[in-house]
């Protein structure tokens, strides 16, 4: 939720109670209380920005930034994407079978052709290391 301008604040007809006393925003303590407040919480989201990005540093320089783990291995995709691709089952029964979204699976099929389609282009290699034309 973005932070509310002053303006904002004076619309609603919000006050800020500290300690017994009760602060407009239009009064001149006011204005600075509800200065310094937003000072402040600008200072602590800035803290926590960098701190975030100094501990994705230090992980990545340690090797252990690796993100999610994958729900599926690549033998389970593969027999998704075979599944899949024989028309026997939808997407949607593939899906519950497996545990996983549909977008999962749609992720799944389409980085198991991409593979297919590597090997075959591979598997077109001639001895000399440069590709055949079609």
């Amino acid at each position: 939720m973005p932070a509310a301008s002053s303006e904002e604040l004076t619309a609603r007809q919000v006050r800020l109670s500290l300690g017994g006393s009760v602060h407009d925003p239009l009064d001149p303590v006011g204005r600075l209380l509800f200065t310094v407040l937003a000072m402040v919480a600008e200072f602590e989201a800035d803290l926590i920005r960098m701190r975030t990005r100094e501990g994705v540093r230090v992980a990545k320089a340690k090797g252990r930034l690796h993100g999610r783990q994958p729900k599926l291995s690549a033998k389970q995709e593969a027999h998704l994407a075979v599944l899949v691709g024989t028309g026997e089952y939808t997407t949607l029964e593939v899906a519950e079978l497996f545990g996983v979204g549909r977008s999962t699976v749609y992720r799944a099929v389409h980085r198991a052709g991409a593979r297919a389609g590597a090997s075959v282009r591979s598997d077109r290699a001639t001895p000399t290391g440069g590709v055949t034309s079609r």
